[in-house]
């Protein structure tokens, strides 16, 4: 069997310069020439993992199928791989020093000095091995940046790794960013010679460097050369990655530019490559359709967008495959106004945490059911769909215990064994759950199938007490967990799409696969 062969992604002069799209990228090209990929995000923060991240600065928590609250990049690399990942693919170093810690307390060094070299570097090769088993190619991205204190431990451990696995099995690619200063007009290269030259002194010289652009001018060809002279690399090593007017074309720049090397890196006959589905991909993204959509997302976090990165390309995929443009309206859910629910033509209220924003939620809910508009709850939007049934249908007290802890009619409760963990990280219900359909519901129909599989991240869950008021409020329970102990799904009848579901279908939507839920919803507001 051949060796695994590992490509490291790395950054210079700043963070979110685009590591993350270039390795999933790097994936996709590998994927098309028919290898089998793998890809990890090794994080330097001192979390243990992104659970309890703040999502407006960091964008949205991607939970995986084995329930790891994990960075917003695997949602990249699950979408542009279309694989599912899983905890041994987002590597933090809080969990690896955790590890270390306990096993020093076990007794298991014997006596010896941990030190950060070689054991936690040394933790840090083994995750690496253990996410790459069985792939051909294992692509890592470093997150952060060149030359962060807290991210030296993870560029040593990559440049071990080079040694212990074999030079000619490793592709470094460095990602820097390129200024352009409007004062001189020109673009400044500076900072990315000094973020090389850093590369350079912890012992690793790139393979490739990709070079990002930013603004409406094109860098000249001559910063290119710059970077390769200074770089040391050859011109064909330099990728440039001027903005894109979709991130799925950024594939078909680096099949384009790093196709030869790639090939002869990985050893695969470059003519059997089939990129056609991200070009039709990159078509579709950009094609002027006849018939457009507004959805209105109802949401707290609107001013980072990456906190809602999967629901966004989930009904962008959706719509794209019904062959609509949509434009999403921001809605501020702590200053709903009925006017901005009337002027779109499909709500979306997604998942969160937290009691802000909450009573623009529940009327957006109630919105959709007068005056049936279509709707799609997802975990928060399906409990605040049932507060609004439930009120509807004369409980005028329906709240849930997660924003008032002394409501009278919980009909959102805690889940048993939850009490007292609320701020507590890893503790909620996470990852995959099945769950059986009712045969003649709406869901059903969606899927086409009465048992199915969704990812879960939440606490609390529908009070089955108060069922018959939330049924006299015009929804009702479409679907269970497989006991019949937990609501899952919920739809309300004689509407023409209101369905509410506990889990986020949006993690398991594919650009060329798009998620049947916000396939219908969109239809429903196409309609």
């Amino acid at each position: 069997m051949a060796a695994t062969k590992y490509i490291f992604v790395t950054g210079g002069v700043l963070s979110g310069v685009g590591k993350g799209i270039t390795a999933a990228s790097l994936g996709a090209v590998l994927k098309s020439a028919g290898k089998k990929v793998s890809i990890q995000k090794c994080d330097p923060y001192l979390n243990v993992d992104a659970g309890l991240l703040n999502p407006a600065e960091h964008g949205e928590c991607f939970v995986t199928r084995d329930g790891a609250e994990t960075d917003l990049d695997l949602g990249h690399y699950e979408r542009f791989l279309d694989i599912e990942l899983e905890q041994k693919n987002a590597t933090l170093s809080g969990r690896l020093l955790q590890e270390l810690i306990n096993d020093e307390r076990a007794g298991k060094f014997a006596g010896k000095t941990v030190q950060l070299v070689p054991h936690l570097t040394g933790a840090i090769r083994r995750s690496i091995e253990l996410a790459g088993e069985g792939s051909d190619v294992h692509i890592v991205e470093i997150g952060g940046t060149v030359g962060d204190y807290e991210g030296l431990s993870f560029i040593e451990a990559i440049r071990e790794f080079g040694q212990a696995v074999g030079r000619q099995n490793c592709l470094y690619v460095h990602v820097v960013y390129v200024p352009y200063l409007q004062t001189s007009q020109e673009f400044k290269t500076k900072p990315a010679q000094n973020s090389l030259a850093d590369l350079r002194g912890f012992g690793i010289i790139p393979d490739v460097i990709g070079v990002r652009t930013e603004g409406e001018k094109t860098a000249p060809i001559s910063v290119g050369d710059k970077i390769a002279m200074f770089g040391g690399l050859s011109r064909d090593s330099i990728i440039m990655m001027p903005n894109v007017d979709t991130v799925y074309k950024v594939p078909l720049t680096i099949w384009r530019d790093l196709g030869d090397k790639l090939s002869d890196f990985v050893g695969f006959d470059k003519t059997k490559a089939d990129l056609s589905g991200w070009k039709q991909l990159a078509r579709r993204d950009k094609t002027d359709y006849a018939k457009d959509i507004t959805i209105g997302l109802v949401a707290k976090y609107i001013d980072n967008s990456d906190t809602y990165i999967s629901v966004i390309e989930a009904i962008k995929a959706a719509a794209w495959s019904q062959k609509v443009d949509v434009n999403i309206k921001w809605i501020n859910a702590e200053a709903v106004d009925q006017a901005d629910l009337q002027a779109v033509d499909g709500i979306l209220v997604p998942g969160g945490f937290g009691s802000r924003g909450i009573d623009g939620k529940i009327t957006a809910a109630e919105f959709a059911l007068e005056h049936k508009k279509p709707y799609l709850g997802l975990c928060l939007g399906l409990q605040v769909a049932v507060i609004a049934a439930a009120r509807r249908g004369g409980l005028t007290e329906a709240s849930s215990t997660e924003f008032d802890a002394d409501t009278t009619a919980d009909v959102v409760y805690i889940m048993e064994g939850q009490q007292g963990k609320q701020s507590t990280g890893g503790t909620m219900r996470l990852g995959d759950y099945p769950a059986h359909l009712r045969s003649d519901s709406l869901v059903a129909k969606c899927y086409g199938a009465t048992d199915i599989v969704e990812r879960h991240r939440h606490r609390y869950e529908v009070n089955q007490k108060y069922l018959p008021e939330i049924a006299a409020g015009g929804v009702v329970v479409s679907g269970t967990s497989p006991d019949g102990q937990l609501v899952e799904f919920v739809e309300a009848e004689d509407h023409p799409f209101l369905v509410a579901t506990q889990a986020h279908p949006e993690f398991r939507s594919r650009p060329m696969r798009p998620h049947p839920l916000f396939v219908d919803f969109v239809k429903a507001c196409k309609r």
